[in-house]
């Protein structure tokens, strides 16, 4: 019976700055004689500290798979929060870092890879890969393998803490990471689930531990130190359908109409604005027709494409989908007074509730920031999915979905910052029609 092999990932990130100009290093090492198996390091450009570090753990483990698919992985590093965070016990607030650490949990099966933190001073061979990429970065270029002296400059420590020394847990209690962090929370406001849509508290930050970093400061929106080019949506909710005017429950699961001629003017309308303000980078819009529609004139006069994203799509509202609230009220008045009290209710007949929306809404929300950071995107969607952007971008509660007003062709706007913090830049605008 075959030995199964046990690889070693050593990984760091820095940021000069934070956010500033960044990389990563990684190393993989062999588990039994702690000989060198692997190096990578890359310049990433302007980014956090926490973010190179999830970026060294990603290509480490990738590296380790190239090596051995089948073996059994210790990672080690020097950062509290991504060992925290990667094992379940700390959520993941940041919306730069879910994607990374979705896809640093899928690199090796369920139960291969297990997390140890060590102090800074056992961590310096990553530490001179990551610094080595700063380097080449600053210079204009890459690192390359050729060149690099960090194994050399790393102050010869012998091979510790391997997974035989830390005892079988390490192994076998490897961190599974679910979308929103895989730690138990108590329910957020409204009975909201932690890791749904309202945005957890802060997780405690490693001060204080040998070699830590300095934390990224929590600052408030235009208060504390330059977070360099958020990230931008511009909110447009679709162009005037034949439901519109007439109030009519129209989301994910009815008859899917298209823009009226009203619906077609305000378009037209609204892509001459964003064409004036002359930032927008990118178009993506939700699947449905009337989005799409809506999305296709704003990029058809901005000269981009139109990307899809299915996270986009307005709510189900179930059996009530082309009915007008007078209507639903008249024929399913308790599942309607259910539902205007909680975000958890469903609509009648199976659609979604306000809560399952978020959880989605956000799913999408991380995913288009990992793809477009720092990049002003128009999101072409519907009044579900802006009011919770906007709901979390300001940290309200579940019901604040019911205090927000969203005229058809509408123009919102939040920015999200490198510290995980968001700022409502605009909301309901509608000049642009009048």
């Amino acid at each position: 019976m075959s030995t199964r092999r046990t690889l070693i990932v050593e990984a760091d990130g820095g940021s000069r700055g934070n956010p500033g100009p960044a990389g990563y290093g990684a190393v993989v090492k062999d588990g039994a004689s702690g000989e060198t198996l692997r190096e990578t390091a890359e310049f990433i450009g302007h980014a956090t500290n926490n973010v190179a570090e999830y970026r060294g753990l990603l290509a480490g483990l990738r590296a380790a798979y190239e090596l051995d698919p089948d073996a059994a992985v210790l990672v080690r590093m020097d950062s509290k929060l991504v060992v925290e965070q990667m094992s379940g016990r700390w959520k993941i607030k940041h919306p730069g870092m879910r994607p990374l650490a979705l896809e640093a949990g899928g690199v090796f099966p369920e139960g291969a890879v297990s997390y140890e933190w060590i102090p800074r001073e056992r961590n310096k061979h990553a530490d001179g890969l990551a610094n080595e990429a700063m380097d080449a970065g600053k210079n204009g270029g890459q690192w390359e393998p050729a060149t690099s002296c960090a194994e050399l400059d790393a102050a010869p420590a012998g091979v510790t803490g391997t997974p035989e020394a830390a005892g079988p847990e390490a192994v076998a209690g490897a961190a599974s990471v679910a979308p929103e962090g895989a730690a138990p929370t108590a329910s957020g406001p409204g009975g909201e689930p932690a890791g749904g849509a309202v945005q957890p508290p802060a997780e405690p930050q490693p001060r204080g531990e040998p070699g830590a970093r300095t934390a990224t400061p929590s600052a408030r929106a235009g208060w504390g130190p330059d977070m360099g080019t958020p990230s931008t949506f511009v909110l447009l909710r679709h162009g005037e359908t034949p439901l519109t005017p007439e109030k009519r429950f129209s989301g994910s699961g009815g008859s899917d109409p298209g823009l009226s001629a009203a619906g077609r003017e305000q378009a037209a309308a609204v892509a001459e604005a964003l064409a004036a303000r002359g930032t927008v980078q990118a178009v993506v819009s939700s699947p449905l027709r009337r989005c799409r529609e809506t999305a296709q004139a704003v990029a058809d006069r901005l000269g981009l494409s139109v990307h899809t994203e299915d996270g986009l799509r307005e709510c189900d509202f179930g059996a009530w989908e082309g009915l007008t609230f007078a209507e639903v009220r008249e024929r399913h008045p308790d599942d309607l007074t259910a539902w205007l009290g909680s975000t958890t209710a469903r609509p009648t007949g199976g659609g979604e509730s306000f809560e399952e929306v978020a959880r989605r809404v956000t799913v999408a929300r991380d995913r288009l920031l990992a793809r477009y950071a720092g990049r002003t995107v128009v999101l072409v969607t519907h009044v579900t999915p802006v009011k919770t952007l906007v709901r979390l971008a300001l940290g309200a509660p579940p019901e604040a979905l019911f205090r927000m007003e969203l005229s058809a062709a509408s123009l919102s706007a939040v920015a999200y910052y490198a510290d995980g913090n968001a700022s409502l830049r605009l909301l309901n605008e509608t000049a642009h029609l009048r």
